[in-house]
């Protein structure tokens, strides 16, 4: 069985990081562990006064111990990382733990439309940055991608734009990138790769939606990595997250104002398991 390891933190309530990758990844046959960053009552957004309790210091003493017992994984994967103490110790993790077939997979949650998330200052995407330059595949939305390049932000872009990100993501170390909510029309939106190693770039789009749920970044990137675990292709792979994440908001929309904490993905693994035949 394969086995892929995520880190990040744990939102006891509200749908998203650690709370969606673990069912998600476990459903498409792959054993997930976890390394959690820190405990949240609930995520961040939309709710007041919520709890938080730092796990950094736990991080490196998880490290030792699988390391005595030999432990390996198929993939790392990186989500929401709360300081520069973390990302550092997440390089450390990957250095201990990377071998030569697997897969280091980031998602350097930090930032969304043209603004950074709270908490974090104009420093942090630096350290960010050192993290994704030893990274297989980074998968940034168009903010993270701008901050991460020292690239101006633009509410409104063509395909050149996109492709120079990519470019500037992959020139900085990663091998290949992908930059999610990738839209040249209203009427579209998607995620647009590249491949450094081939130099081949894929776009793949589906209808656009009028509708922002928590958490859609963290079933994108699950569901990616969990096929990409499994040996699919990038391009099928691709596919099928952006697929999945699209059907998972299509399925909240008629229950949109009691479901604000995200989407709900259970009903839709049903759905997942066809698309992985």
């Amino acid at each position: 069985m394969k086995r892929i390891v995520t880190i990040q933190d744990i939102s006891c309530f509200g749908k998203c990081s650690i709370t969606v990758a673990l069912p998600l990844v476990s459903a498409m046959g792959i054993e997930c562990s976890i390394l959690p960053t820190s405990i949240l009552s609930t995520h961040t957004g939309g709710f007041e006064g919520f709890t938080f309790r730092d796990l950094s210091d736990d991080i490196p003493k998880i490290a030792q111990h699988w390391k005595k017992y030999n432990i390996e994984f198929d993939t790392i994967y990186t989500g929401y990382l709360g300081t520069p103490l973390q990302i550092d110790y997440v390089i450390d993790f990957i250095k201990k733990f990377r071998r030569d077939n697997n897969l280091v997979f980031v998602d350097p949650a930090m930032a969304d439309k043209g603004k950074m998330y709270a908490g974090f200052d104009r420093s942090f995407p630096s350290h960010m940055a050192k993290l994704c330059s030893i990274a297989d595949i980074v998968v940034p939305n168009i903010t993270e991608a701008c901050f991460l390049t020292n690239t101006q932000y633009k509410e409104e872009y063509d395909e050149k734009y996109i492709k120079e990100l990519l470019k500037k993501l992959t020139d900085a170390g990663a091998k290949r990138a992908v930059i999610t909510s990738v839209s040249f029309k209203k009427s579209t939106q998607g995620a647009y790769f590249y491949d450094k190693l081939t130099d081949e770039y894929y776009y793949y789009c589906t209808g656009n939606i009028n509708a922002a749920f928590h958490g859609t970044g963290d079933t994108f990137a699950s569901v990616f990595a969990g096929a990409l675990t499994k040996g699919i292709d990038y391009k099928r792979a691709l596919k099928i997250a952006v697929d999945f994440t699209v059907l998972c908001i299509n399925s909240t929309l008629p229950e949109r104002d009691i479901h604000p904490y995200g989407v709900k993905f259970e009903e839709c693994i049903p759905s997942l398991l066809d698309m992985l035949k």
